[in-house]
């Protein structure tokens, strides 16, 4: 009895060490979809508008819920075509945050997200220049940002 104890304790801790070990972020990181689709950075909100000022790009903003069929269909179909790929990779940071967890949570209010998706366009400063909301065929998204490339 007392081993068994021993051995879920241990199992406790070596959860929660390898937790904390990975819920910090120290800088950003682009990650690419499988294909030749768009390249989407994460990081903090500060970090995002940091590397947009040193990279002289305005930042795409896709802002989305977990559940919202849309945003599945945008995240599938548009954001791993290569069109699309080819334009916002080489024009923009590219953002998709969850506006229900973490820092989305506390930017959705600020950004007035009232629905899913919402594209935005921001400037290096993180004000919004552009807004869309709903799903977009890759064609009509570029569309969409061309008028905001820097």
């Amino acid at each position: 009895m007392k081993k068994n104890i021993l051995l879920f304790g241990l199992g406790i801790t070596l959860t929660l060490s390898m937790v904390s070990f990975t819920n910090y972020k120290t800088e950003t990181k682009t990650v690419q979809n499988e294909t030749s689709g768009m390249v989407f950075t994460e990081g903090t909100f500060a970090e995002i508008c940091a590397k947009a000022k040193k990279e002289k790009k305005n930042i795409f903003f896709d802002a989305y819920a977990s559940w919202c069929g849309p945003c599945k269909l945008l995240k599938r179909d548009v954001f791993t075509s290569k069109t699309a790929g080819d334009f916002f990779n080489k024009k923009f940071i590219n953002v998709a945050m969850d506006m229900e967890k973490g820092e989305g949570a506390a930017l959705a209010p600020a950004f007035q997200i009232t629905a899913y998706p919402t594209l935005l366009i921001l400037n290096p400063k993180g004000e919004i220049i552009g807004r869309t909301m709903g799903y977009q065929s890759a064609e009509k998204l570029i569309e969409f940002a061309k008028p905001y490339v820097r």
